[in-house]
């Protein structure tokens, strides 16, 4: 049996699947860290609405009088997430995008070549 083509039930499957794509687990994002451990610190002023960050980096952020840390130990597909979901609950009160560059020790893969 041959069922016609529904383009209503296609765009009700690929809203599904992108949403379930939206947000990594909270896993993939890396892990607490203690605030001792960091290597650097990023202030957030009101107005931030977004970090750079580099994979592998433990961060250290200040928000007013309170801050938490953490390790950037992220899966390789993310490229960005809300602290949000990582910091401690109703600290930020805004989304705050950290854009995770590639962790350098996993970049190239050969040597350098001798001179």
């Amino acid at each position: 049996m041959n069922l016609p083509f529904s383009p209503v039930a296609a765009v009700a499957l690929l809203s599904a699947c992108a949403g379930l794509a939206a947000d990594p687990p909270l896993a993939l994002l890396g892990d607490p860290a203690p605030e001792s451990a960091a290597t650097q610190t990023i202030v957030l002023q009101p107005q931030s609405r977004w970090v750079n960050v580099t994979g592998g980096d433990t961060v250290r952020f200040v928000v007013g009088g309170k801050a938490f840390a953490w390790t950037f130990n992220v899966g390789s597909s993310i490229k960005a997430f809300d602290l949000n979901r990582v910091a401690p609950p109703g600290l930020l009160g805004r989304p705050v995008i950290a854009y995770i560059g590639p962790d350098p020790r996993y970049i190239g893969g050969r040597d350098s070549p001798e001179p």
